[in-house]
């Protein structure tokens, strides 16, 4: 679990850097600091798992604020909006404890100066932490600055407890915000940093309790752009729906509906102005986007134990006859989950409304997709059975599985 929130936050910032001009790892260095103050105040390691978690999906609001305010540009998102969603989606985590607040309050200030005006001692020690790195790390941008600098960024903190720092967060980063740790926080360095100083989340990649991290994932993704609506969502659902069909064990149920859940993870890497562009994409502007499977097979890649979830995840573009892309990969190298996510995601493509076409109920959608077997691009036997199990949620959202 711990290597998904860490790949979900990498994905983050690559919104940020795109709509708020952040510097790399900023999900990360927050991270850090985080761990490195909850420990020199006593944090036990339950409550710095949880509190690392918080600190790394602290923005994971972001693509939902800015889809719900598309017309933003002379403005950012509400700060108020962006938090209190944040804390909605966090909480469907199974964290070790209570997390009330840890991103809700994550812009609040000592003084009163944040969005819900709660002064020191308001807000819970949780909020308070990741303030103080969220608010050094934006302010001074951390990754840039040089090592001479330093004591300017250390006079700022003591100039501002009890006014943005509370005191124990202020004090706290003082204390952990030394050379040593400013050249730890470096993109150079971050990747290994975070291996040797934050708690790890253990969970197994067919532990139930990822669902409701998929589902998180997929929101996430589908709120970058205005024109996916429930796209990554529908995908998974309707994954775990073949694969109930297919007989799966609950394992690979539920690893095939993270993969669906990421597939698209990627997108989050494309600028806004070409994946929201309603006329026709140039040729340049598509091969833009079709680097987002390079994008998630990179993203992927970077975790420790996803396996083959990593192929069904990045092959969802591939055709059987090689005309796919990005690898151009043929049947032979297609195993079968890889070629039902590809058919899987087409289904959805044609059957939900789009800026170029309307919604096809499940008889207009399935001739698309017979044509497109025939011709030796997807696997007619899967196509088959997709016509078997879809034709009953036709205009329908496949709703998202429940496993006790």
């Amino acid at each position: 679990m711990d290597s998904l929130i860490q790949v979900l936050a990498q994905a983050l910032d690559m919104v940020e850097i795109a709509y708020l001009g952040v510097t790399t790892n900023h999900g990360k260095r927050i991270a850090v600091l985080c761990t490195a103050m909850g420990r020199r105040l006593g944090m036990s390691e339950p409550e710095l798992s949880d509190l690392v978690s918080c600190a790394l999906l602290h923005d994971n609001a972001l693509t939902e604020c800015i889809l719900k305010q598309r017309g933003w540009k002379d403005s950012h998102p509400s700060f108020g909006a962006h938090c209190e969603i944040g804390q909605r989606n966090a909480e469907i985590l199974p964290f070790n404890g209570s997390i009330s607040g840890y991103i809700l309050y994550h812009h609040e200030q000592a003084g009163g100066g944040g969005p819900f005006k709660l002064s020191e001692g308001s807000y819970p020690l949780g909020a308070e932490l990741i303030a103080a790195a969220d608010l050094i790390d934006a302010q001074w941008h951390l990754e840039r600055i040089l090592p001479g600098e330093l004591p300017l960024v250390r006079k700022s903190i003591e100039e501002n407890i009890h006014i943005s720092y509370t005191g124990r967060a202020g004090n706290a980063l003082l204390e952990v915000l030394n050379e040593d740790m400013h050249a730890s926080l470096k993109n150079e360095e971050i990747m290994e940093t975070v291996r040797r100083n934050i708690p790890v989340w253990n969970m197994e990649i067919n532990d139930p309790a990822l669902i409701p991290f998929a589902e998180l994932i997929s929101r996430i993704i589908d709120y970058k752009s205005v024109s996916t609506g429930i796209h990554t969502q529908q995908i998974a659902n309707r994954s775990w729906l073949m694969s109930e069909y297919y007989g799966y064990d609950l394992s690979e149920k539920i690893q095939l509906y993270l993969a669906a859940s990421l597939h698209d993870i990627g997108k989050l890497a494309i600028p806004p102005e070409v994946l929201e562009k309603q006329g026709k994409l140039s040729p340049e502007e598509f091969e833009i986007i079709k680097t987002h499977i390079v994008q998630t097979r990179l993203l992927l890649s970077a975790m420790d134990g996803l396996g083959p979830i990593i192929e069904w995840a990045s092959n969802h573009h591939e055709k059987l006859n090689g005309s796919g892309y990005p690898r151009g990969t043929f049947a032979e190298n297609l195993d079968f989950n890889s070629r039902l996510m590809t058919c899987i995601d087409i289904y959805q493509a044609v059957s939900e409304k789009r800026p170029y076409h309307s919604g096809r109920s499940h008889a207009e959608t399935m001739p698309i997709l017979y044509t497109m077997a025939e011709k030796g691009l997807i696997d007619s036997e899967i196509v088959k059975d997709i016509d078997k199990v879809m034709a009953e949620w036709s205009g329908r959202n496949v709703e998202t599985p429940q496993v006790n």
